[in-house]
């Protein structure tokens, strides 16, 4: 029997200015787009909202900057039921923003990024002090890499402490620490930070990603301490490398990709929030494949992230029998 679970989100909050083209321009080279828009977004907002969405009670923790960016951003994510009493609004400085270029090509929608934090790297320790003696309230922590390094280790410990699950999103890649590795249950990198972090290729052909790679970044990681690591690898869906093996969960294909800023966040919110409602791993990744697909089929980083009855109305249409959908129903 599924039920809600409790999940704090310790992240960031990005304002996405949204520029379409159908090709990126060469260095020095300026040319005419096709669209612009703005949306609300930021690793931690976006996890944040899709754990909300998809029936969990969420409390975020992050900072934004007092502007009309940062209303919107905490406006955007308390109206999807997420807890946000606990973000902070820094006057001097800006809120964070996130400036993404969506180029048309051949393979579908790829899209660059380039992150400012602004507010988000202002947050310190003794801003989230409360949290030592009120984290073991809570079902699992979500930490991502756009916030100080040592408020990312903080409280992942004091998570550890307390007997609470720690999923760690190293997005963007960044040195991880053996104390952060330590207290992570879950590592969630895509390929490319994967790639970084352990130092080894994931090179993908015609036959999507190659095994071999797979094997030798996980046998990195493992050395590493990391014991539940979970490779994101877009349209050749995920790796989960633990204890029983390496697992690979296919992608879920649409007919149209739209935007894939927010798409790692959606997955690793819905593995999560599955999870922690009691579904085992390979359900919850598979939830989170079917969620991850919506959300790719839409435009904007908070507004494309699916609520469960989308997902599970997917889930029925594409005849998932991994569970009955209708379990769903209980996160609602």
């Amino acid at each position: 029997m599924l039920r809600k679970p409790n999940i704090l989100v310790v992240g960031s909050f990005m304002m996405d200015l949204i520029a379409s083209t159908s090709r990126a321009p060469n260095a020095g080279e300026t040319i005419i787009g096709e669209s612009f828009r703005t949306a609300p977004g930021g690793k931690g907002g976006n996890q944040a909202v899709q754990c909300a969405r998809l029936g969990a009670n969420v409390t975020m923790v992050g900072r934004v900057g007092d502007d009309d960016f940062g209303r919107l951003m905490t406006r955007t994510t308390s109206a999807a039921g997420v807890d946000v009493s606990h973000v902070g609004v820094d006057p001097s400085v800006s809120s964070g923003v996130g400036h993404i270029l969506l180029e048309a090509s051949d393979r579908g929608t790829q899209n660059r990024i380039t992150v400012v934090p602004g507010a988000n790297m202002s947050i310190t320790v003794e801003d989230v002090a409360w949290l030592r003696e009120k984290i073991g309230n809570y079902d699992l922590l979500m930490l991502q890499f756009e916030l100080p390094m040592e408020v990312i280790e903080a409280v992942a410990q004091w998570a550890r402490d307390a007997g609470v699950r720690v999923m760690v999103n190293p997005a963007p890649a960044a040195p991880i620490s053996p104390k952060l590795l330590a207290c992570a249950t879950y590592l969630s990198p895509n390929e490319h930070e994967a790639a970084i972090i352990a130092g080894h290729p994931l090179r993908v052909d015609e036959n999507g990603v190659n095994m071999d790679d797979v094997a030798a970044v996980s046998a990195a990681f493992r050395e590493k301490g990391v014991q539940n690591l979970i490779i994101t690898l877009g349209e050749n869906g995920s790796i989960a490398a633990g204890a029983d093996g390496v697992h690979h969960t296919g992608c879920v294909k649409m007919d149209h990709v739209a935007d894939p800023t927010a798409a790692g966040d959606s997955f690793v919110a819905a593995f999560c929030t599955g999870l922690c409602a009691g579904l085992p791993q390979e359900q919850a990744l598979a939830f989170a494949s079917h969620a991850a697909a919506i959300t790719v089929s839409r435009m904007g980083a908070m507004p494309s992230l699916p609520t469960v009855a989308e997902v599970q109305n997917l889930l029925y249409q594409r005849g998932y029998t991994g569970f009955d959908p209708a379990e769903l129903d209980a996160l609602k």
